[in-house]
């Protein structure tokens, strides 16, 4: 009889999660480790549904109906406020939305908050994890699922770096309830599109804060990409608690007076209707980021997600790509004894695979981020009086 796998997840946000729902479908044991030890802060907040996470979902009893809000067309404003639509049937969810499903599918006592990964050690046939607190764990195989700047990618010595791609991504995620009837008339029920060179803007529905997708309990949620010179932006990233934030400025921190340029950005740059959007909005703000793929594996370590290498957010791949590693990475560990050597040959298999769809898919999304002048040098930059 084989003995049970025991693996060591790094990152408990949907891709760690995924990784281990999905070990543990094929028998293991799967503890997880999660750096926060309150509630994980979103990369992003809307989620354009997948067929990776459609797919997990189903496994686990639930739906992607269960957890979108469906929208009828996509549509395009210019910055008179003419819009031209059309048919584009979609699947919108959030991020909050897939992160409570996936948690609960968790028994309890396999989630360790406040974890935070230091150092990974191969000792002969196992590997063994060490945390701030203290703790060690030994295992079969370690699964660095801790985002850009992964602690399991820098103590398994896979080289990655991770460099500002010029422009920032605004949010917002707003009550549908607490926008304007106005504001909902125009955008309610669509994908909605705005772009000039430098800047792009995107909003839809996604679910209210516990899942609902009534109308009226719903969120509207909002990206405005802008370029961002390399010297702004640390005071774009300015906090009002002094906090130095790096890869997310999260909502309530944003300083009076880079709000007071935002919305003067938006009342000269955007159409009406989204400038009002951003102006009834708690806004947030995240860097673009590029973290090239060099290697998803090193010994007993396997990154997936962010961990392993980013895709920009326009290809509405980042969540699916991080789900897709983890499904595909329990298939190549499915007929695995541990007490066996690593399988190093359908591990690699899967690395090849999976590097080469993150290859892909990055080199799609510089695409689509230069169609808007996005991350461009001499492109119009914003925002240069902060």
């Amino acid at each position: 009889m084989a003995r049970e796998l025991h693996a060591v997840v790094a990152g408990g946000s949907i891709g760690g999660l995924a990784a281990a729902l999905a070990l543990r479908g094929i028998g293991a044991r799967v503890p997880v480790f999660e750096r926060s030890a309150g509630r994980i802060q979103a990369r992003g907040a809307g989620v354009v549904m997948q067929p990776e996470v459609e797919y997990l979902l189903e496994r686990l009893g639930s739906s992607a109906a269960a957890v979108s809000v469906p929208l009828r067309r996509r549509q395009r404003i210019d910055r008179q406020g003419k819009i031209r639509a059309y048919d584009a049937p979609q699947l919108m969810t959030s991020w909050d939305a897939l992160y409570r499903v996936l948690h609960h599918a968790l028994p309890a006592d396999t989630y360790h908050p406040g974890s935070k990964l230091v150092e990974t050690a191969e000792e002969g046939d196992s590997v063994v994890s060490r945390f701030a607190d203290g703790r060690a764990v030994t295992c079969d195989l370690v699964i660095g699922a801790d985002g850009i700047g992964s602690a399991a990618r820098v103590s398994a010595g896979i080289p990655g770096a991770a460099r500002y791609a010029g422009y920032v991504a605004w949010r917002g995620l707003e009550p549908e309830s607490s926008i304007s009837e106005r504001v909902l008339l125009t955008l309610r029920d669509a994908f909605t599109m705005y772009a000039v060179a430098g800047l792009q803007f995107l909003t839809y529905l996604v679910p209210g804060p516990n899942g609902e997708t009534e109308p009226g309990r719903r969120r509207v949620n909002w990206v405005w990409y802008m370029n961002v010179t390399p010297e702004t932006l640390p005071h774009a990233l300015a906090s009002r608690d002094g906090t130095r934030y790096r890869t997310l400025l999260p909502p309530g921190q944003l300083l009076r007076t880079t709000r007071l340029s935002l919305l003067e950005s938006a009342r000269q740059h955007l159409p009406t209707v989204l400038a009002d959007l951003v102006g009834a909005s708690n806004v947030f703000m995240q860097p673009v980021h590029d973290l090239p793929l060099t290697r998803m594996r090193a010994g007993r370590v396997a990154l997936l997600g962010d961990a392993a290498g980013t895709v920009r957010p326009h290809t509405a791949s980042g969540t699916s790509k991080a789900v897709g590693d983890a499904l595909s990475l329990a298939h190549a560990l499915k007929d695995w004894d541990p007490a066996t050597p690593l399988p190093v040959e359908q591990l690699g298999v899967w690395e090849r695979e999976r590097g080469r769809h993150l290859r892909t898919v990055a080199a799609a999304g510089t695409q689509l981020a230069e169609r808007s002048a996005l991350g461009i040098p001499h492109a119009p930059q914003f925002l240069k009086d902060l």
